[in-house]
């Protein structure tokens, strides 16, 4: 047994995914959580949790005193960071390896600052002859360093956080007035999610494949690979399905990006789990970053190579060396993971809040899920959106496909929008399908009709989407001439009727007879109601159609307009920070503002007032 006692300085699945792997070797499990996550599953999942403070993640999952605290605290003898928050602080890993009695799983604090920040970790890789996209391999600081690069270069440009992954404190500059504006930006990003607004210049490849490789690497000199991983279905540079092997890559290609991978990271004296990822376009592959931690997707690994990553996590943190060859790797099958994420696809995948009122995930061979929440649970705007992974594995990458349609076919989610719409849409697209998509296809092909219709088709009855507070729904399930039909009747709060508060039940089983007794329409179901009862919402429009609401939770970044400005449909009039992406708030009319109902550093509800036009 590796380690007695791990604290797992991270929050949801990837929390509970650690603990499984823990408790697999015997190894207890402690948790921190923040005063938003008290509920969470991850806390309840561990033997023990602790309160580390407020719900901003500055104040509770960053905040790497209070964490060591309770490792010390609790007697836990190692920290398992996950992904995000501190996974790829190198000062984090420092004051725990500097911490008596307590081990860091995770490469070292010298190899994450070597690697971890995208500028050394360009220059490693440069030495030891893995080709590089063209960028900086310093920090830039000012308007006049992206202008000049893109004068060398040309647009677009990337400008990305040190910090940075998963899409999250990338920015893209097409045209020179956009320089100013997505800098800071980029900056922002990178201190309120990475803790650090350090931020470099890539050219910006137009449409590339994305493909990482999965590597292990012990404290013996051991380094294999676990094949590449394909994850270029992605919107906003966000990873939202990933799969393995790559149905894009033919044998040789495949070999060549592996073995860079393998040299590149055998010239810094890496350890533990790692990912080093490339861009791949035209037939030639660059280096892109070094992920110096768990990546969400190594699950796809997992299932190909029947290895646990996490386990040899745990394994090597302690000492122990590598028990297999690369020789020993071998691939069966086809693997993809599909990120469920609390968005609404057919809104730009805006981030949403609610309660899971249903949460039924589906089962059966092939199918692997990884989460850490339970129907009637919340869901937040505090922290990332992603509230589970479906993996699925099939024999090939057709089985594997055909596995996944079954798996969505079963997955009941309603309170909120979620991304299963958009994965049942993706199961059915010929581009992805024919695995021919590129990072660009979700954000420059793919029509907006096909994800509303997705979403109508698909999507969850969530809580956003009711009536009114003076309007109550219910679920019923009739059969009409032997064949089944889910309704959902509304009616006025209070009102006697079929399910209200007041009904007599003598009325819904007057209104059940009904149905049963007229195999030919299903009016008689509504017919028995007492009250006034309707199968689609009452009207809520208020009138006020120039009163414009904020459509999700979070906090205000900027305010782009002023009392008296005209601004046109479609103007960005403020910038809204939820989930930790930042979500621009554009107008829908044509007007003047006459009230600002919102200031910088806010915390807006969904539906409160932002700003009035005229």
């Amino acid at each position: 047994m590796p380690f007695d006692k791990v604290l797992i300085a991270n929050r949801s699945e990837i929390a509970v995914r650690v603990m499984n792997a823990c408790k697999d070797l015997g190894i207890e499990t402690v948790a921190v959580y923040s005063d938003a996550d008290k509920d969470a599953g991850h806390a309840r999942f561990a033997d023990e949790a602790y309160n580390i403070g407020p719900a901003p993640a500055s104040e509770s999952y960053l905040d790497q005193e209070a964490i060591i605290d309770v490792a010390t605290q609790s007697g836990a003898d190692a920290i398992h960071p996950g992904y995000g928050f501190l996974a790829e602080n190198a000062e984090f890993a420092r004051r725990v390896e500097e911490t008596d009695g307590v081990t860091w799983i995770g490469p070292s604090s010298e190899a994450m600052t070597q690697l971890g920040e995208k500028t050394k970790a360009r220059t490693v890789m440069r030495d030891a002859d893995v080709p590089i996209v063209p960028g900086t391999t310093d920090p830039v600081e000012s308007v006049d360093d992206v202008t000049a690069f893109a004068d060398e270069h040309g647009y677009p440009v990337a400008i990305k956080a040190e910090g940075g992954g998963g899409g999250r404190g990338m920015k893209v500059v097409r045209e020179p007035d956009e320089v100013e504006a997505q800098l800071e930006s980029a900056k922002r990003e990178g201190e309120a999610y990475f803790d650090n607004d350090s931020v470099y210049l890539e050219r910006y490849l137009e449409n590339p494949r994305h493909i990482e490789i999965q590597i292990l690497a012990d404290e013996h000199g051991n380094v294999r690979h676990l094949g590449e991983r394909d994850c270029s279905l992605q919107r906003r540079h966000q990873k939202i399905i990933e799969e393995a092997p790559s149905p894009a890559l033919d044998a040789d290609m495949r070999e060549e990006i592996a073995a860079a991978a393998r040299h590149g990271l055998e010239s810094t004296n890496y350890t533990n789990a790692g990912t080093v990822e490339f861009l791949v376009e035209d037939d030639e592959f660059y280096f892109l970053e070094v992920n110096t931690r768990i990546q969400v997707e190594h699950t796809v690994s997992e299932e190909i190579t029947d290895i646990d990553v996490v386990k040899w996590q745990l394994r090597v943190a302690a000492g122990e060396e590598l028990a297999f060859e690369q020789d020993d790797v071998t691939f069966n099958g086809h693997a993809i993971e599909f990120r469920i994420n609390a968005e609404n696809p057919a809104d730009e995948f805006s981030p949403e809040t609610g309660t899971l009122e249903t949460y039924d995930p589906p089962g059966g061979i092939g199918v692997r899920l990884d989460d850490a929440i339970r129907q009637g649970d919340v869901v937040g705007g505090e922290y990332d959106s992603m509230i589970a992974k479906l993996i699925v594995h099939g024999t090939d990458r057709t089985e594997c496909l055909a596995r996944s349609r079954r798996a969505f076919e079963a997955f009941d989610v309603d309170g909120l929008s979620t991304t299963v719409p958009f994965h049942q849409l993706m199961l059915d697209d010929e581009t992805f399908i024919d695995g021919a998509h590129t990072t660009k296809y979700l954000d420059e092909e793919l029509s907006q009709h096909r994800l509303e219709s997705a979403q109508e088709q698909w999507g969850a009855e969530t809580n956003g989407t009711s009536p009114g507070d003076d309007y109550v729904g219910r679920e019923f399930l009739v059969e009409l001439g032997g064949r089944r039909f889910e309704m959902t009747l509304y009616q006025e709060e209070g009102e006697a009727g079929i399910f209200g508060p007041q009904a007599d039940p003598a009325s819904r089983e007057a209104a059940v007879a009904t149905s049963e007794g007229d195999s030919t329409s299903d009016s008689g179901l509504l017919d028995a109601a007492e009250g006034e009862a309707a199968t689609s919402p009452p009207s809520t429009d208020s009138g006020d159609s120039n009163r414009i609401e904020a459509e999700m939770q979070g906090t205000i970044l900027s305010v782009n307009v002023e009392e008296g400005d005209e601004v046109e449909s479609g103007d960005i009039i403020c910038v809204l920070e939820a989930m930790k992406m930042e979500n621009d708030i554009v107008s829908k009319y044509d007007g003047t503002v006459t009230e600002i109902g919102v200031s910088e550093g806010d915390s807006v509800d969904m539906g409160d007032h932002l700003l009035t036009l005229d």
